[in-house]
């Protein structure tokens, strides 16, 4: 199908999975991805509480990996660079268990997360198979985040 017989809600699948023209940057998609998140966190994520945060990655999960799977099957390949939808996750997951955080954290936890991301320590790699389509590419970047966050607590803790 060609983009211009795409569905409207195919079309709105690829600009959520690419944050619109972020995805398309280029050189390095996923860190500009990470970028934007880091950026946008201190409005539209950071000044929840706790219960909300995860609600909002719940829901960010879900609807990431249901966007994420529309654009592998619109673009023909399977986790497409331009996908960063999932960077978003990961670094929010990352920001998640902190209720303070000043503006070097947030540099410092931009860091960690790419390295984990880019590195793909046991299980982050293998966690992309776990599940299928779009459920994967996000749930690898949750796992870095996870790590990322572990990470920043314990230099935080310094």
């Amino acid at each position: 199908m060609s983009e211009n017989q795409q569905s409207p809600m195919v079309k709105a699948a690829t600009v959520i999975s690419t944050l619109g023209p972020v995805g398309f940057l280029p050189k390095a998609p996923g860190t500009w991805g990470s970028a934007v998140a880091v950026i946008v966190s201190p409005f539209l994520f950071y000044p929840f509480t706790l219960p909300v945060r995860i609600a909002i990655l719940v829901l960010l999960f879900i609807f990431g990996a249901l966007a994420s799977t529309q654009a592998e099957k619109s673009l023909g390949t399977k986790d497409p660079g331009c996908v960063i939808i999932d960077e978003v996750l990961g670094q929010w997951v990352t920001f998640t268990p902190f209720v303070i955080m000043t503006g070097w954290q947030f540099i410092t936890g931009f860091i960690l997360f790419r390295i984990f991301d880019i590195l793909k320590p046991w299980p982050v790699r293998q966690s992309e198979n776990w599940l299928k389509s779009g459920w994967g590419i996000m749930i690898d970047d949750a796992i870095a985040g996870i790590y990322a966050a572990i990470c920043l607590w314990l230099i935080r803790m310094i």
